[in-house]
């Protein structure tokens, strides 16, 4: 990603607290409108944002006061990228049940991965699987 006067990063450390999700989602949301980015990006963006902060608040350290979880969102006008990582001890994204296979159908949970994979372009994790890499560019 090129540097431009709106290029904009963010990189905390923060509680695994699940109010802090919506925090940094306002943060992130203004910057994008500030990039020109469009509604439905915007949407996308903010629903796999929403779903990786949380579950690694909630999944990965388990809400636990004394562990966070590492925010790096880069925003320019054209790309959108996001690393996130906790401090738990990972998991297999590839053992997630398909949530639109029939006896899964009724879970509440377990959707996120496939929610996540739906609105960004790209998305990877580390061998370990605390880590989610998020990549999206803007569309026409």
């Amino acid at each position: 990603m090129t540097e431009t006067a709106k290029d904009w990063k963010y990189d905390k450390h923060v509680p695994s607290e699940p109010d802090v999700c919506s925090k940094i989602i306002e943060i992130l949301l203004g910057q994008l409108e500030v990039a020109g980015w469009t509604s439905k990006d915007v949407f996308g963006i903010h629903m796999a944002m929403e779903e990786a902060i949380m579950n690694a608040i909630r999944h990965g350290n388990q809400c636990a006061a004394d562990k966070k979880v590492h925010v790096l969102i880069a925003i320019s006008a054209d790309q959108f990228y996001a690393k996130i990582t906790d401090q738990g001890c990972g998991f297999d994204p590839d053992a997630v049940p398909d949530p639109t296979s029939d006896e899964n159908i009724g879970r509440t949970s377990g959707r996120g991965v496939l929610l996540m994979k739906n609105f960004v372009d790209e998305i990877a994790y580390n061998e370990k699987g605390n880590s989610v890499e998020l990549k999206k560019s803007r569309t026409q």
